[in-house]
């Protein structure tokens, strides 16, 4: 960033005039908003008396005869506080305070009223844009650019994954901020001085996902445009149209990051009259055989859907205090490699009874998780979208897990404006049937699960299944997750892989190359014991046991699960850094569960047990590494302990390279 660029805030002059300025509550950030001499809306932000975001820029580009980027005047501002307690069916936690202060800065040029309203919390801030144009001007109005800078004050260090308009499963960057070109949000950072941040976005519904650029050494807004052979478009907006918020967490410490509310404080409240029916919960299925290529998803020998199979993992499920199980392939449509484009999510493949799966599995108290795969044919799905919902709906099934596997949606980026429109437009048809999502392929999440709480979880990132055809994800990519991807909301990454090497179905004939590599060349890179952990340090409110049911059955360390509750009531990230390691606490009804993992680098911490209940005494199972244990050269080793505890005690947790810890707290009385 610019080094060059540097301010002093309130109490000291500013080349430009007018300016207004916003505090945080605690006094701590401040905001400060000017105009330029060519009146272009500019701002900065301060934290602790220090410069964090130089003077930026602020404005939108169109190819309509419209400036709505200078030439302001300022008609008015003024500044509010806000202080309200709500809560959430479901979340990291169920109780979000949302106290900010707020300044709404009125402008108008000859062509637009506009309106920035920022937001100062204590964790950061948010802004956007609230523009009005005449009623004689274009009802439609193509954005063509963003102009908002992100003028960091600082060089230090950040945490990326590169702008990518189609996919955001690629790997994560560690890089110097002056070396940063360009990069998907959140954008997490550290700056020289030692402060942490997050550039990100909240209240995505109806604009094109921002990435950033480098423009001249400074982090530049860059929407997606449209697609491929519509480049210049990034949004067609009408007369009055708001922009998403543009949001910059901030933290004295890492773990601040995580336990910020301000993306969910950003979004509208529920638009849901009734959530009774939006339930967490734990679910099994074929998904993991497919991608190790032990099944199919098509018609063929090794179709791994079938009625048979289904039955038995119903059977697991209910013996194992799970909730629900997801059968990929179980429709009519799959080719035995891929797709062939023409999926019926209304009738069952040949060997797939539906209708008897669904018997069975109320009689045995499980859920089934339908699951719809678009292969990215939008325009086709939206046509028969009601349709394939009631299907569902009519039988009872109350969760979808959607994908849109390939490149682009009918021509257009999956993260452009017809992308946006298309992800809400399935949450809120979901939920006028009180069906909750799951979305693989999806647009990055912005906290529209407030506003859309059946929105419950997301891919989004690189998961698990990378670690089965390819290298797959380093142990230091769940050391970054939470600090990154998972600042913008849940993530179904399915964890839980026991079989660490494959061993299960090492020489068997029947496991074919998927997707470029075989698996017998692959295995998950981390211990037994942190793909336990990460059930608790990867937050999803629906949390997979995704391994083959066959490496869980009679496999101690499978009580975790049986006894992990995904519905938390209360959450908190303990301690961590940035790619080296993490250590969280979660609590759900009277139970307690922690988890923690590394990167490479074994590692040990001093926990306190502060977060448990004054005055209980707790049973805790303690799923740890052995002390030999070794992602590379001994993954499996690992040891379960059971010890009595209170709030009171410290826990020595001893993590081996690329290792983890995982811990249930039971209360077992009171004294």
């Amino acid at each position: 960033m610019k080094k060059t660029v540097l301010f002093l805030l309130i109490g000291l002059a500013v080349a430009c005039a007018p300016k207004k300025a916003v505090s945080s509550p605690d006094g701590s950030i401040v905001v400060l908003f000017s105009l330029s001499d060519e009146g272009q809306p500019e701002y900065a932000v301060s934290v602790d008396g220090t410069p964090f975001i130089g003077q930026s820029v602020l404005g939108i580009e169109t190819s309509a005869p419209l400036n709505l980027k200078n030439g302001f005047r300022l008609e008015s501002s003024k500044v509010t506080s806000h202080e309200e307690k709500w809560s959430q069916p479901w979340g990291e936690n169920k109780e979000i305070l949302d106290r900010h202060n707020e300044l709404e800065v009125k402008l108008a040029n000859e062509y637009c009223s506009l309106t920035l309203r920022f937001r100062a919390f204590n964790d950061g801030v948010g802004f956007r844009y609230e523009y009005g144009i005449p009623s004689e001007a274009k009802e439609s109005i193509v954005i063509t650019d963003e102009l908002t800078q992100f003028n960091i004050a600082q060089d230090g260090f950040s945490w990326s994954i590169p702008a990518h308009f189609d996919s955001y499963e690629q790997e994560y960057r560690e890089l110097l901020l002056s070396e940063l070109e360009n990069a998907n949000t959140p954008m997490t950072f550290r700056t020289d001085d030692g402060l942490y941040g997050s550039i990100h976005e909240a209240a995505l519904v109806d604009f094109p996902e921002m990435t950033l650029k480098n423009v001249d050494g400074i982090l530049t807004a860059a929407p997606a445009p449209d697609g491929p052979n519509n480049l210049e478009q990034k949004a067609v907006v009408s007369g009055t149209f708001k922009t998403p918020w543009r949001t910059i967490q901030v933290g004295r410490k890492a773990v601040d990051l995580i336990n910020s509310s301000l993306i969910l404080n950003l979004n509208e409240p529920c638009k849901l009259k009734d959530v009774s029916w939006i339930k967490p919960g734990k679910y099994v299925g074929v998904w993991w055989g497919m991608h190790l290529g032990l099944y199919s998803w098509g018609k063929d020998a090794r179709h791994g859907a079938t009625t048979e199979r289904a039955k038995q993992y119903i059977d697991f499920a209910a013996a194992n205090n799970i909730d629900a199980v997801l059968f990929e392939g179980w429709n009519d449509g799959w080719t035995v490699a891929n797709a062939d484009h023409d999926f019926d999510f209304t009738k069952p493949a040949p060997d797939f009874d539906l209708d008897a799966v669904l018997a069975y599995a109320r009689e045995k108290g499980v859920d089934y998780i339908i699951h719809h795969e678009t292969a990215g044919e939008v325009a086709w799905y939206e046509q028969q979208l009601e349709k394939d919902l009631d299907y569902a709906a009519e039988r009872g099934i109350h969760a979808l897990k959607t994908g849109y596997a390939g490149w682009l949606l009918d021509g257009h980026y999956h993260h452009s404006q017809y992308g946006v429109r298309h992800y809400a437009k399935v949450a809120s048809e979901a939920a006028a049937r009180k069906i909750m999502v799951d979305a693989h392929e999806p647009i990055k999440e912005t906290g529209l699960r407030r506003t859309y709480p059946n929105f419950m979880t997301r891919e989004g990132a690189r998961g698990m299944e990378w670690n089965a055809w390819s290298s797959g994800n380093k142990p230091s990519h769940h050391e970054i997750l939470p600090f990154a991807r998972l600042l913008s909301g849940p993530m179904d990454y399915t964890p839980g892989i026991f079989d660490i090497e494959y061993r299960s179905i090492a020489g068997n004939p029947d496991v074919k190359v998927w997707n470029n590599t075989h698996s017998s060349k692959c295995r998950v890179n981390t211990t037994l014991a942190k793909q336990i952990a990460l059930w608790v340090t990867l937050y999803s409110p629906w949390q997979m046991a995704a391994d083959l049911i066959e490496n869980y059955e009679e496999h101690p360390a499978f009580q975790f699960f049986r006894d992990f509750d995904p519905d938390c009531d209360w959450s908190e990230a303990l301690q961590g850094e940035i790619g080296e390691y993490i250590a969280i606490a979660r609590r759900s009804g009277d139970k307690f569960f922690f988890g923690a993992t590394t990167n490479e680098v074994g590692r040990t911490l001093e926990q306190p047990l502060s977060f448990l209940k004054p005055g209980v005494i707790y049973t805790a199972t303690i799923y740890a590494d052995a002390l030999d244990a070794d992602w590379q050269t001994n993954p499996y080793a690992y040891t379960i302990e059971t010890r009595t505890v209170t709030s009171a005690d410290t826990f020595t947790v001893v993590l081996a390279p690329g290792g983890g810890q995982a811990i249930s707290f039971i209360p077992s009385s009171t004294p």
